[in-house]
């Protein structure tokens, strides 16, 4: 994708977001580093100007959708044409997972409009406490290196329920397309115990894949590496963000405890294929 399509899609992104008082998950991490082999953002411009955006996030065998429309070019079909354009992309896709921010009016009413049903919500949570949090020796993080490409895959696949190939597909894609983000790996007893990955940009940091292997889950690992990421980022005056399932009430009770609070929530909703 161009550097002026992305320029385009963030104002537009301002505007709707303003204009109708909510957050909306375009995954700036993988929307900002897309790979021309495969066609997953489709907009539509009336002359120079930006009206319409839809984008498609592959996560293995599951594929989101999320987009926008300009408040003054609403009720004229756009969203539905760039929906249709779309769907031959998810070919191969076990699901499809319609997104709209939980308190979007016109993502609801447009939802009403196709063959859906109401999968899961999660909320964006934002850490708010007021000091950046210490060092646990015991734990720590450190760069990923080459040679931690299988642990991260086997991670996906038993904590995020990847299959085996689409573990290779997702972590091959991302150490490809890595724009603007860095990969950690959590070490713990003198092993490699799990992984977390942050995104940047401007003042933002988001935490993704945030995972540890379940035969050291249940030890504070997780928690201690968490408030490391986290004084990293906060540290250098950035804004820290993760996504939690709302159904995950032991992240959920994680994510509190260590100073994040709800920020906004998103729904999901799975498409009849």
């Amino acid at each position: 994708m161009r550097e002026q399509q992305l320029t385009d899609i963030k104002q537009l992104q301002q505007a709707v977001e303003q204009y109708e008082g909510i957050d909306l998950k375009l995954n700036w991490d993988m929307l900002s580093s897309r790979d021309d082999k495969f066609q997953e953002d489709f907009l539509y411009y009336d002359a120079d100007q930006l009206v319409g955006f839809l984008g498609l996030y592959r996560f293995g065998s599951k594929v989101e959708v999320c987009g926008m429309i300009h408040p003054a070019y609403r009720r004229k079909g756009i969203f539905t044409k760039l929906f249709k354009a779309s769907l031959p992309s998810p070919n191969g896709a076990r699901s499809v997972l319609l997104n709209t921010p939980g308190s979007s009016e016109s993502g609801r009413a447009w939802l009403r409009s196709v063959s859906c049903t109401y999968e899961e919500s999660e909320y964006l949570m934002r850490w708010s406490g007021e000091s950046v949090p210490e060092s646990a020796e015991e734990v720590s993080l450190r760069q990923s290196l080459p040679d931690d490409a299988e642990l991260k895959k086997q991670l996906d696949i038993v904590c995020f329920n990847f299959e085996p190939d689409e573990a290779k597909e997702y972590n091959d894609r991302l150490e490809r397309d890595g724009y603007q983000q860095e990969f950690y790996m959590i070490e713990a007893e003198g092993k490699t115990v799990g992984k977390i990955r942050i995104h940047r940009d401007q003042q933002r940091s988001e935490i993704y894949g945030f995972a540890v292997l379940p035969e050291f889950q249940g030890k504070g690992y997780g928690r201690k590496a968490l408030q490391q990421a986290v004084g990293m980022e906060a540290g250098q005056g950035q804004s820290v963000y993760l996504d939690v399932q709302i159904e995950n009430k032991h992240a959920l009770s994680l994510y509190t405890a260590s100073g994040f609070h709800k920020e906004s929530q998103q729904d999901y909703y799975r498409y009849q294929l």
